[in-house]
Order: C-alpha cells, then structure tokens, then sequence
C-alpha cells in the first residue's frame, strides 16, 4: 500500500504543475483581451461621434480613414467638418476636392476650413468660378483666400494716400505754377488670376498716386483741375495701373481737393534772389577792380609827381648854365618869374572859384 501511495505522488504533483500553467495562460488571454477591448473602446470613443457625422452626412470618409488621418498627425476633426460642409454646399462636382486632397493641404500647411468656406463664398456668389486647386493655390501662396473671395464680389475702398503715411494729401502743381492738395480713393477688387504673384495694396497706391501728380503737372492751369476733377480720373485710368497687381481698380474717385501755396511765385522769387545776390556779387568784383585800378593810378600820378620833381630840380641846374653860358639874360629870367607867378595866380583864381 505504501508502494502505491507513493508512486501515485509524482503524477499528482505533475497534475498541479499542469493547472498552474493553463491558469496563467488563460490570465495572459483575458489581459490580453482587456488591452484590445480598452483600445478598441478609446478608438471608437474618439472616433466614433466623427465617423456618425461623416456617415450621416454622405462625406465618404470611413472609419479606417480616420484612424489613418490620425496616424498621419492629420486633425480628423478638421478634414470631417470642411468635407462636410463642402458636401452640405453642393461641392462635390468639382472632382478634385477629395478626402486625400484635402489631407494632403493640410500636411502641407494650408488652412482646409478657410478654404473650403471660400469656395462655398463664391459658389454663392455665383460671379466668381473658384476651383479647388486655385483656391490651395491661393492659401498656400500666404494670401487670404476668403478676404480675396469677398474684395471680389465686395469691391474695396483703398485711400491715397494711405491713412499710415506721413503727408495727408498728394501734392502737385500744374504748369501755371499753383500748388494743388488731392486725396483720392481708388475702389480695386480682387482679380483671382493674378492673385498668386501679383503686386499688393501698397503698389496701386503708389500708382495712383504717381498718375494723380502726373495728371495736374500737365494742366495748363489749376482753374482747369478744379473745374473738372474727374479729368484726374480718366486720364489715370487710361494708364492701367492695376496690371501686374492682385487687384483690378473699378474707379478712382477725387475725394478732396485744396489749393495750396503758388509754388512757381516761390521758385520766381527765389531765382529773382539768386539773380540779385549773383549781380551783387559781380558788381562787387567790379568795384574791387575799379578800386584796385584807383590805386594804381594814384600809384602812377605819384610816381610822375616824382618824375615831375626831379624835372623841377633840374631846372635851376639849367638856368645856372644858361646863365654862366651866357644864353640867359637877366632880363629874360624876370620875365619867366612873371609868367609864373601870373600862371599861379589864375590857378588860385580858379581854385577858388570852383569852392
């Protein structure tokens, strides 16, 4: 009996080893089970309102798609609402608005809401043919697709110049010499065609207004601008200054317009003063030479006043030999001592005369 006790022992023990390890399998399984079911159930927690909406609405994207735009880093929430409203506005004609285009726009950093939202503007709108490959077009470029979409079907108004520059009006004078102070604003809507690449705001404005100051420099007078201002306008139109730009000017309107200061009188006054202070100069100069010829005059009548002297000296010598000659009298040197005293007194006569 002992013999079949313990020979019966070792199989129970292998018994228990057994049921130990069908155990831990069976809790490994039910763990296992629990993991898949806990992600299954945030999968469909997160995922599960989005697919009803997509499912209800006709949006075409399916369960699998939003795991796999989740994957993607791609916000499934975005891409569900923008199919959506796309399918809700009656969007899905144009062929190339799909859930992987739309996926794609997001991965490349575009904005798919505003987008979307601008075609279905322009759907409404019914002037403006807005595709989907223009409109990502556009928002890719940095442009402000609805805003362009909205500028078309409401035109804007743009000030020249503008409310941030420094001078309040445009300036400029006609032929006659008169100042005139313009402000004008020039109504632009969006040209799609040359919204990727064309010029902005900032352009038209200076456009405009170098066509303004263009305008009134060539009338004869300022009375002529202001009888007919709208003279400014047409002949700024004719130029077509919205080429190359995102926008396309519908009107330029004359909002003010004041006279200013008689800019030719200035400049004549100014010349006038030029000329003056130029003449002064000259004549200057000439009184300087006429001074410095004075003084080389005097310089040669004292120099003759010498020369004279000299003579003079020399006379007395010529007298002495005259008389030690014998070719002078007596008589003939009284004689000339008279006709010089009388020569001295007609000079002082005459000095006296003239004072």
């Amino acid at each position: 009996m002992n013999n079949a006790l313990l020979t019966t022992i070792p199989f129970a023990q292998e018994g228990r080893g057994g049921l130990f390890d069908s155990n831990t399998l069976t809790l490994a399984l039910l763990f296992l089970a629990l993991v898949v079911f806990l992600v299954v159930f945030v999968v469909l927690a997160k995922f599960f309102r989005l697919w009803i909406q997509a499912f209800t609405t006709g949006a075409g994207i399916g369960f699998l798609d939003l795991i796999r735009m989740s994957l993607r880093r791609v916000n499934p929430t975005v891409i569900v609402r923008s199919k959506i409203m796309a399918v809700q506005a009656g969007l899905t004609d144009d062929k190339e608005l799909t859930t992987k285009a739309l996926e794609a726009h997001a991965l490349s950093g575009g904005n798919v809401p505003l987008v979307i939202r601008s075609m279905i503007a322009a759907r409404k709108a019914k002037i403006i043919d807005l595709s989907f490959r223009r409109a990502t077009a556009i928002d890719l470029a940095g442009r402000n697709v609805l805003e362009a979409v909205q500028t078309s079907v409401y035109p804007k108004v743009i000030d020249c110049p503008a409310r941030s520059s420094k001078r309040p009006s445009l300036d400029a004078v006609a032929k006659n010499g008169i100042q005139l102070k313009v402000k004008a604003r020039v109504t632009v809507r969006a040209n799609l065609d040359q919204l990727v690449g064309g010029a902005t705001e900032e352009t038209i404005v200076a456009r405009v207004g170098e066509g303004i100051v263009s305008a009134i420099g060539s009338a004869d007078s300022h009375k002529d601008v202001l009888e007919n201002p709208d003279r400014i306008s047409k002949t700024v139109l004719a130029r077509r200054l919205d080429s190359q730009t995102a926008f396309e000017i519908v009107s330029i309107d004359i909002a003010d317009i004041d006279v200013g200061d008689n800019i030719g009188a200035r400049l004549q006054a100014d010349q006038a003063e030029a000329d003056t202070r130029v003449a002064r100069a000259q004549a200057e100069g000439r009184r300087a030479m006429a001074v410095s010829q004075e003084q080389e005059n005097f310089a040669t009548i004292e120099e003759n006043r010498a020369k004279l002297v000299e003579a003079e000296a020399e006379v007395p010598k010529a007298m002495a030999e005259a008389f030690g000659t014998g070719k002078l009298g007596i008589l003939d040197y009284y004689k000339l001592r008279n006709v010089q005293a009388d020569t001295d007194m007609r000079q002082a006569i005459a000095l006296s005369g003239k004072r």
